[in-house]
């Protein structure tokens, strides 16, 4: 394999980017050295997002960034004391270019496209209307990802249900729904499974292994919602007495050219998957492959076309601003920090801090716990990033993609069914769920908090996990 190192150049001139022999990679931070302590700016920051909104709201509202800023340097600057600032910079830079920037390169490029694109006309959000819509995204997020079908749909859903007094559990089913549920049937879908593919899981084995899966989650939510939106609507006091958007009949979209701009976002992600090079750069013990490269040059150039030849009446009939992705990349450059050393403890498996949860997916003859690793792959990935939650769990398995897709093809589908549908349990299971609140608060939708939308996803999601489980992975 060639390996490209990285040297001080006129356009880049950060000297954690050098290349210097004999440094470790991120990956080789061994989390059994690591005690449980290491975990708590990680749920520091958790609980700084779940409470600080409900108990300092105007102190939140302007200092979220330094908030996250913090809770970063809590973990990093005690690392660098205790292990060496080589260490520290080794793990900020895989997290930095490996995870962080790939993953806010593509959301800039899904939120900028699909803020491009305004549908004309004024749709009333009747609960069929609504359903049909969330109906439509989980069909689109499995082509588009489910954060490419949440930013296209999430606005245009709000607009419909501006004559509504009650619009939050319209936004909380389209997360469940769009940003997760729908992404579960191929790896463009949702990362975790994206991760498989890269793995050597067959790109239609998904749709093929948990479809049955997928539509009794969809089938039951859409009921759900039809009879709880039905109810808000035919309450007397929920419309309001004038709709604040213009009745029109000419329904058609503006701004369509984002349309195969969106069609090149997901043909560059599908060609980082599919194209082995042998070209490696080396960034401080960081490998980054030229496919990734080119994909990520190609999303900016796609952001930056869709900024340029969409109209400004576009953008502004979308009330379109970037308010929302500033609030996520702040918050998730945060989490993608602090995440690390949760990270590499579970990677460490029954030798690490939480050897006990990784044990119990294991029987005592030694074969997979399936209903455990559906409920433990899922309970992780409601609170950590869930595409290393599912790579941890499918190596956890034994990390041999034929024999997971054949003789343990109940583990596999119960790890993808988990990463990805648990991914629903918070807001920040899964990277649209935060920005579709976020887009959804920027519209002036009251929100409920992130206990609150745990109570809803308690009291909703996780008694659909519970049959699905005894049916499926018993």
């Amino acid at each position: 394999m060639k390996r490209l190192g990285i040297r001080r150049t006129s356009w880049l001139a950060l000297p954690l980017m050098l290349t210097m022999s004999g440094v470790a990679t991120a990956a080789d931070l061994d989390g059994a050295q690591l005690s449980g302590i290491w975990g708590v700016p990680f749920a520091g920051i958790l609980l700084s997002i779940a409470l600080m909104p409900l108990l300092l709201p105007h102190f939140w509202h302007h200092h979220y960034g330094k908030v996250a800023a913090a809770w970063g340097l809590a973990f990093l600057v005690p690392f660098a004391l205790v292990f060496g600032p080589s260490a520290a910079g080794v793990s900020t830079v895989h997290a930095l270019f490996a995870e962080y920037i790939p993953f806010i390169i593509l959301l800039t490029a899904l939120f900028t496209v699909s803020g491009g694109i305004f549908i004309r006309g004024n749709l009333h959000g009747s609960p069929g209307l609504n359903t049909a819509i969330l109906a439509i995204g989980a069909v689109l997020a499995s082509f588009m990802g489910t954060t490419g079908a949440s930013m296209l749909l999430i606005r245009p859903l709000i607009r419909a249900n501006d004559n509504r007094k009650h619009v939050a559990h319209v936004v909380v089913f389209f997360i469940f729904i769009v940003s997760n549920v729908g992404g579960s049937l191929t790896p463009l879908g949702d990362p975790p499974l994206f991760l498989g593919f890269l793995k050597g899981v067959d790109f239609f084995w998904t749709v093929k292994n948990i479809f049955p899966e997928t539509l009794f989650m969809l089938a039951s939510l859409l009921v759900i919602f039809y009879a709880l939106d039905s109810w808000f609507y035919h309450r007397r006091e929920d419309l309001l007495p004038q709709d604040p958007t213009p009745d029109s009949k000419a329904i058609g979209f503006d701004g369509s050219v984002n349309f195969l701009l969106l069609l090149a976002v997901v043909g560059l992600v599908l060609m980082s998957g599919f194209w082995k090079s042998s070209v490696v750069f080396n960034i401080y013990g960081t490998e980054v492959g030229l496919p990734g490269v080119l994909r990520d040059l190609g999303l900016i150039l796609v952001t930056l076309l869709s900024l340029k030849i969409t109209p400004a009446k576009v953008h502004d009939d979308n009330q379109f601003g970037w308010g929302p992705m500033q609030e996520v990349a702040k918050l998730f450059a945060g989490i993608f920090l602090t995440i690390i050393p949760v990270i590499a403890m579970l990677k460490a498996g029954v030798n690490g801090p939480f050897g006990a949860v990784v044990a119990a997916v294991t029987h005592p003859d030694g074969s997979p716990n399936v209903m455990m690793y559906f409920w433990i792959t899922g309970l992780l990935s409601s609170f950590l990033d869930n595409a290393p939650t599912y790579l941890v769990f499918f190596n956890t398995a034994g990390g041999d993609p034929q024999v997971l897709m054949t003789t343990l093809a109940p583990t596999l589908a119960a790890i993808s069914a988990g990463a990805v549908f648990m991914g629903a349990n918070s807001y920040i299971g899964n990277a649209p769920n935060l920005m579709v609140k976020a887009i959804a608060e920027d519209r002036g939708v009251k929100m409920p908090s992130f206990f609150g939308y745990m109570l809803w996803s308690g009291g909703i999601l996780v008694p659909l996990f519970v049959v699905m489980s005894f049916i499926w992975f018993k």
